[in-house]
Order: C-alpha cells, then sequence, then structure tokens
C-alpha cells in the first residue's frame, strides 16, 4: 500500500515528468442538449437566455450556464413535448434543473435522457450512462426513477450519486441523504440504502457497505479523491477528464493509491504527483500516457 498525497501547491519542483512534449488542460463545462426533434445545441457555446420551446416549457441556459425549464402557457409545434438529452464529452461536465425542479451535475463522458414534462406521468422517470449527482426535488405523489446499465433507483426525494461507467466494471450508487431503493435487472434484487451507504453492482450481484461520501462526489466538488484506488482506476479517471489514451509498458503496477488533487490543474501536476510515490513512471507522448513501474 502506497499512501499518495496530492497538494493543492507542490513544494518540490525539481519533480518533473519525462518527456512531455505539450501539456494536456483539464476539462471543464462543455455538453450538448439534443432536443426531442433531433436539434443539438452546443451548450458551452449557446448565448444566456432562451435556447428553444417544447410545448408549455421554455427552455434556458441561465447566468450560471444551467439548462433550466420554465413551465408557461406558450406553445409552440417546433418543440412538441417528448425526451431529450444532455450529453457531456471527455473533459466536460455540466449541470441541469429538470421539469420538476430536479439539479442533476453530470460528470464526464455521461448522459442523462429526461421527458421535457412529468406532467400525466405516473413517475418522474431519467436513463443516465455515466456519472451524475441528484438531488431530487420532493414530491411523494411521483417517485423518481433513474434507469441505468444493470441497475434501476427510486426515490422520493433525496441526494445520491450514480457511477455506471461500462469500463468500471462495477456500478456504484451511493446515498447521501433521505432513502432509495435499488434493483439490479439481472437477479431482481432489491435493497433499501442509508445514508452513507453505497451498492455495488457486478454482474447481476448487490453487495452494500458503508463509504467515504466525499470519495463519491468529489468529482462534482472539482477534485479527483483517490482511497485505495488501484493505478488503472486513476488512469480511467484521468482519461475520461483530460481525453487521453493510456497505455501500460510492461505489469501494470499493483500499489494502491490514497490523496486529493484539483481537476482544474493540467496533468502534469497530477501525474508529478504520483511519480513522487516512486512506484510508477510516465512518458507522455502528446495525448497518449505510458504508464511504467
Amino acid at each position: 500500500m502506497v499512501s499518495l498525497i496530492l497538494l493543492l501547491v507542490f513544494h518540490k519542483s525539481d519533480l518533473v515528468v519525462e518527456n512531455i512534449q505539450k501539456d494536456v488542460p483539464p476539462g471543464g463545462h462543455r455538453a450538448i442538449l439534443t432536443l426531442a426533434n433531433g436539434q443539438r445545441i452546443d451548450l458551452a457555446k449557446a448565448a444566456k437566455g432562451n435556447l428553444a420551446i417544447q410545448g408549455n416549457s421554455n427552455i434556458i441556459k441561465n447566468g450560471s450556464g444551467q439548462v433550466i425549464y420554465l413551465h408557461g402557457p406558450i406553445k409552440s409545434r417546433d418543440g412538441q413535448p417528448g425526451n431529450n438529452k444532455v450529453s457531456t464529452p471527455d473533459g466536460g461536465t455540466w449541470q441541469v434543473c429538470l421539469p420538476d425542479g430536479t439539479m442533476v451535475w453530470l460528470n464526464n463522458s455521461s448522459s442523462l435522457t429526461y421527458p421535457t414534462t412529468f406532467e400525466g406521468r405516473k413517475q418522474r422517470g431519467v436513463e443516465l450512462y455515466g456519472e451524475a449527482y441528484f438531488e431530487v426535488a420532493k414530491d411523494k405523489r411521483y417517485p423518481f426513477v433513474v434507469k441505468s446499465p444493470g441497475q434501476e433507483v427510486t426515490v422520493l426525494g433525496t441526494h445520491f450519486n450514480i457511477r455506471v461507467f461500462k469500463d468500471d466494471g462495477v456500478g456504484r450508487t451511493t446515498l447521501l441523504e433521505g432513502k432509495v431503493s435499488i434493483t439490479s435487472y439481472d437477479k431482481q434484487d432489491a435493497q433499501i440504502l442509508k445514508p452513507g451507504e453505497q451498492a455495488r453492482i457486478s454482474n447481476g450481484s448487490m453487495t452494500i457497505g458503508k463509504v467515504n461520501i466525499n470519495d463519491a462526489i468529489a468529482w462534482k466538488d472539482g477534485y479527483f479523491r483517490f482511497t485505495n484506488t488501484p493505478i488503472e482506476q486513476v488512469m480511467r479517471e484521468l482519461s475520461r477528464w483530460y481525453g487521453i489514451e493510456v497505455h501500460y509498458d510492461g505489469p501494470i503496477p499493483m500499489e494502491n493509491f490514497n490523496g486529493k488533487i484539483s481537476r482544474l490543474k493540467n496533468i502534469s501536476k497530477v501525474l508529478v504527483a504520483l511519480e513522487a510515490t516512486k512506484t510508477v513512471h510516465f512518458k507522455v507522448e502528446g495525448r497518449r500516457v505510458t504508464v511504467m513501474k
């Protein structure tokens, strides 16, 4: 076990990552909004204000860059009610306020599909791929349901994080506040989560245990946070945020890493901190990063 202390400011200027030809900047606020009619809107480039009208919903990009839905009497044939989708690329994040007031933070390489209105529906259903943090608006009449690969999460009003990246091999749902019911698709294994617990689903099997909730939502607060994390998972995190291609030269190091560092730093700062453990080294060629023992 190697303890990796990732400081916000590095004091050892003599630590360098070999062969860095061009540093890679961090990700930022980038996403695409795909409307029900197929129209695609680049949210990073779109001006603040009205984006579209769908049924009686006016889609707005507010002063903070959030996508919000405002209900009103105006209806337009140009945007009929249906499902919209917000997608983030590698290195992109975005925040959406759904029609019921639920706030969603999307992590990089993720997508959220949702209706433009929940009116006339028995439940407030959305579909997630990737990772998102939810603060669900309370409405006891209509449960909020998140469908994602391998699982379904049902809530009435609560705060939780879902992470379901395919290359992780494990789906994780972490509850911060309230109560949720989580069901695995393969075995229909329904469990109730309590605050501070995380459900892990792999190959249809579910396990529940206590976790540090700060680890689960560090990305939302602008940090990488590692707790006994294998190098492969560390590099997957970096790959999705910096848009890099990761390769391994020789056996994959078996040490685990612990620590925290800002996601706003260039990749060189993160690699320098990892190299400071004396357990891994890196060769960087553009956006190709090779991990060496």
